[in-house]
């Protein structure tokens, strides 16, 4: 999975995977002078990610249950957690919500199976810096079963992000950047108990301040 980065003038780069665990030298992309965060999406499962998202977090965790397309998680200012499901033309269904106080957490994230049982996952991390992982069930109305807690201080980290398989092991990865704007990578396990190995350096200080999964 490619990851990309707008800096505060709005200039966008994409970083391809280098298929080590890292990714290549970036390359420009579009101009977005106005635009704060994105997540791209495969409604018409054609190969190629295409853009949406609104509310104050959005991204796509994946496929969940028996749909046929790829869903929208978003979380809106009520702290209301909202799923949309996608259509093949980019259009999306009416949002039905699976949740509410979703307001505790500071990063919310995921794409595809983090535990192997191919269901897609998310994790969250709370304002103590806790991150918990939320295990997918496969029932589109109850699509996350309660949380777990699979490890803490992550609050060293300003952004979290979830790319899918970076490093080619079949595992879904994490990406997470310091304050310093180093990148690591947190390979993932297949494991609920403990879904992420020790961190990695991928990256050093960089000059782009937000990032975002393609």
């Amino acid at each position: 999975m490619a990851l990309s980065g707008i800096l505060p003038s709005g200039q966008m780069y994409v970083y391809l995977p280098d298929g080590k665990g890292g990714f290549d030298v970036r390359s420009g992309a579009y101009v977005w002078p106005h635009f704060r965060f994105g997540v791209s999406i495969d409604p018409d499962l054609t190969g190629y990610q295409d853009g949406g998202g609104r509310y104050n977090i959005v991204f796509s965790p994946g496929t969940l249950g028996d749909a046929k397309h790829p869903d929208l998680l978003a979380r809106d200012k009520q702290s209301l957690l909202w799923r949309l499901q996608t259509k093949a033309d980019g259009s999306l269904t009416p949002r039905l919500k699976i949740g509410s106080g979703w307001n505790q957490f500071t990063q919310v994230v995921g794409q595809d199976d983090l535990t192997d049982d191919r269901k897609p996952d998310i994790v969250a991390r709370d304002k103590q810096g806790t991150l918990w992982l939320y295990k997918g069930t496969g029932d589109l109305r109850k699509p996350f079963a309660s949380r777990v807690e699979v490890g803490s201080g992550w609050n060293r980290f300003n952004k979290l992000v979830a790319t899918g398989d970076v490093d080619g092991d079949g595992h879904s990865d994490l990406l997470a950047r310091d304050a310093k704007g180093d990148l690591w990578l947190h390979k993932g396990t297949g494991r609920a108990a403990a879904p992420f190995k020790c961190r990695v350096k991928i990256g050093p200080a960089s000059t782009s301040t937000a990032t975002s999964s393609e």
